[in-house]
């Protein structure tokens, strides 16, 4: 079994999803008494938002590719980087170690793939949403992508940051992102990415006939599968 190194924190509350969800699926793939050999970096998501706020992106890049470097000399075979907004530096990070580390956004576009989406709608925080290193990796794979209108992005974000990163699940928010979701599908998204690791504790497929893509659950669980080939 390979070793999965986790760059967490960002926030914690969804690092715990992710520790769940890897050992689940282990356990399943495996049987028995098995879990998931795996090493967790957890940065201090405060210091990281605010340098996100204030556009120190190469600071940020700094502080996760010591992480990971951490990873690799503790015997990771590869890393996860548990958010989809610090993507943003995946190059930089990958630049300072040996290992690959599995793209969120890349292992989302393989399960739309397999699902027939061609033409999908994207949830997350503002610089997800807004900025070229997320969606550009989905326009590359042949996706059509879809992000919800100026206003709507702005309280999506508020959302994210002022309650899901502190544990706090509210119904007026699920009812906000699920009329969100189902404006774009009347655009015609044949499904929505729930591209902030955070929004799986909000809205679940249980939630709206629209399909929903959560990558936590989606990056999670190629990491353990990706871990148990042989």
């Amino acid at each position: 079994m390979k070793t999965i190194g986790l760059i967490g924190g960002m926030s914690w509350e969804s690092t715990v999803e992710y520790y769940r969800i890897i050992n689940s699926t282990v356990n399943e793939r495996l049987g028995g008494f098995h879990s998931a050999k795996c090493i967790l970096s957890s940065v201090d998501f405060h210091e990281i938002e605010a340098m996100q706020r204030s556009g120190e992106w190469d600071k940020t890049a700094e502080i996760l590719a010591n992480a990971a470097v951490g990873l690799e000399k503790a015997g990771a075979d590869f890393i996860i980087i548990c958010t989809n907004t610090m993507h943003k530096v995946l190059n930089q990070i990958q630049s300072e170690i040996h290992i690959p580390i599995l793209h969120i956004a890349e292992v989302t576009a393989d399960e739309l793939e397999a699902n027939g989406i061609t033409k999908v709608a994207l949830l997350g925080t503002k610089y997800t949403m807004e900025q070229d290193f997320y969606k550009q990796r989905l326009l590359n794979r042949g996706l059509e992508v879809l992000i919800p209108q100026e206003e709507d992005r702005i309280k999506i974000n508020d959302i994210i940051f002022n309650e899901l990163c502190l544990g706090i699940v509210s119904e007026e928010s699920r009812r906000f992102y699920l009329e969100t979701i189902n404006r774009l599908a009347q655009q015609g998204a044949q499904g929505v990415i729930l591209g902030c690791t955070e929004i799986g504790m909000l809205i679940r497929q249980s939630d709206t006939p629209v399909r929903l893509f959560d990558t936590t659950l989606i990056h999670a669980r190629r990491a353990a599968l990706y871990a148990t080939e042989e």
